[in-house]
């Protein structure tokens, strides 16, 4: 009953918001391949809510919060999935602001996860929490700077990079990386080291995309909104995913 009370409520909430912010929306054309996909992604955004929200209660204390973030990482991109989807639908067009500001909120809560993970297998330090905090969020901003043409973009993409390398040498070399190795648990050393990739390898479409669409000018904006789309779809998801596996498998399912 406790488990669908909650299911009940986070999904009268999130339809709710998603109508607030899509009140305006015309009909999506079936042939819209690139609203389709803003479609599609939403909903994969709700059901995962939904999902990493019912599965709280099911995983021991310590991982809670760590599911919590997840839910709330793609309960937001829902919403504003739903807002792109609006505004494309209207105007044939997703302006650079809205996927920003979407990114400012949950890239930083992603790279969060990597310091919750890590509290729910051993004492690390609160250094590590704002460090992964202020890397992503100048990653994040430097991009958006270097897009919306506030500075030159190559300078935008070199300090978005600049962010970005920081973060992945703070998840395998800095303290993150080390206190991984010697957290001693086989589910939270595995769930680690898929999250890395996820950074790693997932993260790599968002400058790809980053200077083929705007540096080098050879991608159009709708297959863009499409790849950015799909990126999103994969390292939002897969990450909650991940962290939500290796809390059910650290010590079984709460009682």
């Amino acid at each position: 009953m406790n488990k669908l009370k909650i299911f009940s409520l986070a999904f009268v909430i999130l339809v709710s918001l998603s109508r607030a912010a899509n009140a305006e929306a015309v009909l999506l054309a079936p042939d819209d391949f690139v609203g389709i996909s803003f479609w599609v992604i939403s909903m994969g955004m709700l059901a995962a809510t939904v999902f990493f929200f019912i599965e709280r209660s099911s995983v021991p204390a310590a991982w809670r919060t760590s599911l919590t973030v997840a839910g709330l990482i793609t309960g937001v991109a829902f919403i504003h999935y739903m807002y792109m989807r609006g505004v494309w639908v209207q105007t044939g067009d997703s302006p650079t602001v809205y996927r920003y500001i979407d990114w400012l909120i949950t890239v930083p809560l992603q790279m969060v996860e990597f310091y919750l993970i890590l509290s729910a297998v051993r004492k690390v330090s609160s250094g590590m929490f704002w460090r992964l905090l202020v890397g992503s969020s100048i990653m994040v901003i430097g991009g958006y700077l270097g897009e919306a043409e506030y500075i030159s973009r190559m300078l935008g993409f070199v300090i978005g990079m600049a962010g970005w390398i920081y973060i992945l040498y703070e998840i395998f070399s800095g303290e993150a990386g080390r206190s991984a190795a010697k957290s001693g648990s086989k589910p939270f050393v595995t769930a680690f080291s898929a999250l890395r990739i996820i950074v790693t390898v997932g993260w790599a479409i968002y400058p790809l995309g980053y200077i083929f669409g705007y540096l080098a000018d050879n991608v159009d904006g709708e297959s863009l909104n499409v790849i950015y789309n799909l990126a999103d779809f994969i390292n939002k998801i897969a990450f909650g995913l991940v962290i939500w596996a290796a809390a059910v498998n650290s010590s079984g399912r709460a009682k």
